[in-house]
């Protein structure tokens, strides 16, 4: 009788990873483990600073007059940012959206960690959340440059942590099928993940100097 050996703990990983299209195998950061810690990390960090914030806002209510951790300046103010309608777009104040989408990110991560596997509806619903989230972020991240004036600390830590997580999400999906795409297109975004991050945040880092380049030069009049 021929005997069944165990299958190793890397070809049960291995047999885990979503298959990808005829633009060959996913990249590394696309894969269950490395993709589950980088929903975890940005998740947490993403959490916490939200988490920050809603405690902040709960101590404005309280006391209108409260300086929050990150009142350093008139330029840098969690504080001020509260006060404007653009930090309750839908009513009740955007760090309580923060609070429950990056739970969601957390346990995910932690569920590709241990195991789990998805199905295509399912990764298509954690995109349109990543998107949606992104494309807030976005919004947010304009209004502060170009309408508000003023920068709040924490929530640039938001943005900080959406951009990898909108990014590789996105190649994830792509790379595994999930977001159909040419061989060639899929093949170039899986190769530039880190690449495209990066230009995220030099971009983000341009527009901050630029539009506080009074500020920058000691010109501002303040």
């Amino acid at each position: 009788m021929p005997s069944i050996s165990p299958v190793s703990a890397h070809q049960q990983e291995r047999a885990a990873e979503p298959q990808t299209s005829a633009a060959g195998s996913l990249p590394r950061m696309a894969r269950n483990r490395p993709f589950g810690w980088l929903l975890v990390i940005t998740g947490i960090v993403g959490w916490l600073a939200s988490g920050t914030l809603v405690l902040e806002k709960l101590e404005v209510l309280k006391d209108p007059n409260h300086t929050t951790v990150c009142d350093v300046n008139p330029w840098i103010s969690c504080g001020q940012v509260m006060q404007t309608w653009q930090s309750s777009l839908f009513g009740f104040p955007n760090m309580f959206i923060g609070i429950v989408a990056f739970a969601i990110t957390i346990t995910v991560g932690m569920a590709l960690l241990s195991g789990a596997t998805f199905a295509r509806w399912y990764w298509l619903g954690l995109q349109a959340g990543v998107t949606l989230g992104f494309a807030f972020v976005v919004w947010l991240w304009s209004q502060a440059l170009y309408s508000i004036h003023i920068l709040c600390p924490f929530c640039m830590i938001v943005w900080a942590a959406m951009i990898p997580l909108f990014v590789w999400t996105t190649i994830r999906n792509i790379t595994a099928g999930v977001i159909p795409l040419p061989a060639r297109a899929t093949r170039i975004l899986g190769d530039s993940g880190w690449i495209i991050t990066a230009l995220l945040y030099v971009a983000v880092i341009a527009t901050i100097f630029f539009a506080f380049i009074q500020v920058f030069a000691g010109t501002s009049g303040f």
